[in-house]
């Protein structure tokens, strides 16, 4: 197990490294919005890690309310905080790239606004699940995930159902979308090298959920032979 991820750690630097090279220096300069068009290398893998971590954290939610599994809350938790993280990176990319090319930091358009809503209700999830009292932050932290994941599908369709500042998507969006070969490769490579990241550490923080929760068990089991003791 160590040495698989330590592999796949291996790995995710490794492209990393690859896939910034393709997105700074192989991929072609914007005509339109020139070198600041970069950043959609970046912005863009983030956004669906995040996604993808929450899809994580919806499903783990359901399985631990269904069967009470402690691995599938330690699971539950560890995607929500990586979810956050990249979640994070989304909101501090997109203004960065907004400010040259629309001449403002943030809109309140539908794209940004449910993006902003979803990492308040991950940040809601990861606060109760920290001072949630009396062994109640798992079972409400499952209950508010499920509800959070909502409104992850409604980031996605945002830009395709209203009317949006924000740019159409280039992938899958219509007749007129697509990029330049060059730029779709830099584009799949770091698309690639995020998700291994994000997998290796929602994988480093799921082992340490795990010890947690056996730490506590084991303290739990001793204070309860100690009562008996007594």
């Amino acid at each position: 197990m160590k040495t698989a991820f330590f592999v796949a750690a291996a790995a995710a630097v490794a492209l990393l490294g690859f896939s910034t090279w393709q997105g700074l220096y192989v991929a072609p300069t914007d005509a339109l919005q020139g070198d600041v068009q970069r950043v959609f290398y970046y912005h863009v893998p983030c956004a669906w890690v995040a996604g993808l971590c929450f899809f994580f954290n919806f499903c783990a939610s359901i399985w631990y309310l269904i069967r009470k599994d402690s691995p599938a809350d330690a699971f539950a938790l560890a995607s929500a905080e990586v979810g956050v993280v990249f979640c994070t990176i989304v909101l501090i990319t997109g203004p960065l790239w907004a400010r040259p090319v629309w001449g403002i930091w943030w809109t309140w358009d539908p794209r940004l606004t449910s993006t902003f809503v979803l990492w308040l209700i991950y940040c809601s999830y990861l606060i109760l699940r920290k001072f949630a009292t009396g062994g109640q932050g798992a079972v409400l932290g499952a209950a508010l995930a499920i509800f959070g994941f909502v409104d992850v599908p409604i980031v996605y369709v945002s830009i395709r159902i209203f009317r949006t500042q924000h740019p159409q998507p280039v992938i899958a969006g219509g007749e007129n979308s697509g990029l330049e070969v060059h730029m779709l490769h830099a584009f799949l490579w770091n698309l690639l090298a995020f998700t291994i990241l994000g997998l290796v550490i929602v994988w480093a923080r799921y082992i340490v959920q795990r010890i947690d929760q056996q730490v506590d068990e084991a303290h739990k089991q001793r204070a309860l032979s100690m009562g008996g003791n007594a």
